[in-house]
């Protein structure tokens, strides 16, 4: 079992900056690929961003290339969005999830997080 806490949300102006955080416990996070989705009402989660457990190999979704960045530091079991030069589309639910089901950078993952509300204000 992996249990996720994300924190971090919260409301920022457009171009602003926010630094979401996720706290692992549970299995060997050492080991363990992680990843960031976000969900509006209305739509289906979608992939943000993804980190192999080595930390080495990422993945971003185009729509925020350039300005998010994952990262993670094992020893504090904690993994990082950073997201900078926020547009009012950013806005959503954002979640913390661990060990994929398939690829890293797809969708299936078999834990996660509660959520961190996200919105961006123009």
């Amino acid at each position: 079992q992996v249990q996720l806490v994300e924190s971090g949300g919260g409301l920022v102006q457009v171009g602003g900056s926010l630094r979401l955080s996720c706290a692992a416990s549970g299995r060997s996070f050492r080991s363990t690929d992680m990843g960031w989705f976000r969900q509006t009402p209305g739509k289906e989660r979608e992939s943000v961003a993804a980190i192999r457990w080595s930390g080495i190999h990422t993945y971003y979704a185009d729509s925020v290339k350039g300005r998010f960045t994952i990262s993670r530091d094992n020893a504090k079991n904690t993994v990082y969005l950073q997201m900078n030069s926020l547009k009012p589309e950013d806005t959503a639910v954002y979640y913390c999830a661990a060990d994929p089901r398939g690829p890293y950078n797809g969708l299936e993952y078999n834990y996660w997080g509660q959520g961190t509300q996200v919105t961006v204000s123009s």
